[in-house]
């Protein structure tokens, strides 16, 4: 199926178009809890009361109910607040919360922890980093309260997004640790002035090469140092995208100078006619709707060329940052290795070629 985008050379914004190739939707984060909280199956130290209260004896029901109350509270109000670390078990960690014991899934963790450990030995497993913290305090907010099931469960992660998100914007780069790695991409932990890793955002699989990439762990595995670079925050769902690749240059500049270097007997301004040369698949209709707008009268093509990496199968569109001369304009398309000049001759100015070649991808199928 034809996908026809343009993308513009370093200068020029990009043609939106109906017809090119739908954005894969930001994916999910993966969810925070993948098993249910050890806390309800573990027991007050030296009590055998359910988890979720402490010492009975120490404290009256009206204070257990008391603190309930005030976890409730707690979570309503989003606060953040230290919490001493009791124990560590294989899921988490066991804090405390007044008269009551919660729950810190391993997930619900700062990276900041992992990402300490792993550059001090990679493979030390996170249940190691977690019993340094026995005897430490965090800082959480409440992630989940349900006094029935005494399941009373904490989030040093949303207390530390709380905390930092405000510190970044889009355009930062951040130096970063990989973390968990999928299919449709790869987390990764930023690193902040002071040094610690407090935040994690996504590189989606189209953005962590100029390459085609059909795996992401053929490019990037858990612990890799990679730079990054903020594309977008979304504060209503705690997520940051982040990119590898825009940190690059496109490996096809706004020219085909360096795919394709000139000989001494070549002109770059050659056209060619369509039977001179095999188009790439979808070009030539593109071609014989741009004739039908309105001040262009005529389109040629030039020089063609294989890239060494692939970037992408469908057909891209986009205008070269070559000088306009004689009112003719270059285009260069681009499909799996291969690309293209097109030249457009019009009476247009590059902001109504623009909106042009917008109304030709909305009509293309």
């Amino acid at each position: 199926m034809l996908a026809a985008s343009l993308r513009p050379g370093p200068s020029l914004a990009a043609f939106p178009g109906t017809a090119q190739r739908s954005p894969v939707p930001f994916l999910p984060f993966p969810a925070r809890l993948h098993h249910r909280p050890v806390l309800l199956s573990a027991t007050a130290e030296g009590t055998g009361a359910p988890a979720g209260q402490g010492d009975a004896s120490a404290a009256p029901l009206d204070e257990f109910a008391a603190d309930w109350e005030s976890a409730r509270a707690c979570k309503d109000q989003g606060r953040i607040f230290s919490l001493p670390v009791l124990r560590a078990n294989s899921g988490g960690l066991i804090v405390r919360f007044n008269s009551l014991q919660g729950f810190v899934p391993n997930p619900l963790l700062s990276p900041a922890h992992w990402c300490k450990a792993k550059l001090a030995d990679p493979k030390r497993p996170i249940q190691d980093v977690t019993k340094d913290l026995v005897g430490t305090s965090i800082s959480v907010k409440v992630a989940e309260v349900n006094e029935e099931e005494k399941k009373l469960v904490f989030s040093e992660k949303d207390a530390s997004w709380s905390t930092y998100s405000s510190r970044i914007k889009i355009g930062d780069i951040y130096d970063g640790i990989v973390g968990s790695v999928f299919h449709y991409g790869a987390f990764v932990h930023l690193r902040f002035p002071d040094g610690l890793y407090h935040l994690t955002g996504l590189v989606h699989i189209s953005e962590v090469s100029w390459d085609l990439v059909q795996d992401v762990k053929d490019f990037l595995n858990e612990g890799d140092a990679v730079k990054v670079i903020v594309v977008n925050i979304d504060m209503t769902k705690s997520r940051i995208a982040l990119s590898i690749r825009q940190l690059e240059e496109d490996p096809l500049l706004e020219t085909l100078d360096k795919v394709i270097p000139l000989e001494a007997d070549q002109s770059p301004n050659r056209m060619m006619s369509p039977s001179e040369v095999e188009l790439l698949p979808g070009l030539d209709g593109i071609c014989n709707e741009l004739l039908q707008e309105d001040g262009i009268t005529d389109v040629q093509f030039g020089r063609q060329a294989l890239e060494k990496r692939v970037v992408s199968q469908d057909l891209e569109l986009w205008i070269s940052n070559v000088q306009a001369k004689d009112n003719r304009f270059t285009l260069l398309a681009r499909a799996g290795r291969q690309v293209q000049e097109v030249y457009l001759t019009t009476s247009l100015d590059q902001e109504g070629i623009k909106k042009a070649v917008q109304r030709v991808l909305g009509r293309v199928p």
